[in-house]
């Protein structure tokens, strides 16, 4: 080996290229791809060799990092979640719990209408009824967390005597989301922030404590 060449480096002394850095460069651009197609295309004409084109890569990638475009875009989505979420500071608690739902209400009714978000998540809930493991993944990963967030918020207005004591949180919680969820599938009516307020309004007089 001359005095040039690095340790496990080409003889001309050159660099090597980076396999972790282009691992990730491919993995992203899989992502966005998967994103990208379903939001035009739909999940029934998304395939993995239109995701492997739009990225960029071949198709038997995509196989040997996951087994289906479910799976490819499951992860797309969380990580899409993650970055969404990065600038956030939690599920607020100034002391006004109808405010603090109300705000959150809000922005998971923009989130809904918008079509980076609406096109995966619809993919993903109907994928789930038909492919149980992939449903459980979505529940798990995805929902769950962000109801906890809820539950955790009302045990706090619990303890300060804003709730009934002893209520179930999570029904509390489906009380909030399930309406607004229920709309955004099946496309009832619009989803707006008043809708969003009127669900807060609804909920905490069925969840005030009573004399």
């Amino acid at each position: 080996m001359n005095d040039t060449q690095a340790p496990g480096g080409p003889a001309d002394g050159t660099k090597r290229p980076d396999s972790s850095r282009r691992s990730e460069r491919s993995r992203h651009a899989i992502y966005d791809a998967a994103l990208a197609l379903v939001a035009e295309l739909g999940y029934g004409r998304t395939t993995i060799e239109g995701i492997a084109a739009r990225a960029g890569v071949g198709k038997q990638t995509i196989y040997r990092w996951w087994p289906s475009k479910a799976a490819v875009l499951m992860e797309a989505f969380l990580d899409l979640a993650d970055q969404a979420a990065s600038g956030e500071t939690g599920f607020p608690d100034t002391g006004d719990l109808a405010a603090d739902l109300g705000l959150v209400l809000r922005a998971t009714v923009d989130e809904m209408n918008n079509p980076v978000y609406e096109a995966p998540t619809r993919a993903l809930a109907a994928e789930g009824i038909v492919d149980p493991e992939l449903g459980a993944q979505f529940v798990e990963k995805l929902l769950d967390p962000s109801l906890q967030l809820y539950v955790r918020r009302l045990r706090s207005a619990e303890a300060a005597g804003q709730l009934r004591a002893g209520i179930d949180h999570r029904i509390a919680v489906e009380l909030l989301v399930g309406p607004l969820t229920h709309r955004w599938l099946m496309r009832t009516l619009p989803l707006t922030h008043e809708y969003a307020d009127a669900l807060v309004d609804y909920a905490l007089a069925g969840l005030a404590p009573r004399d």
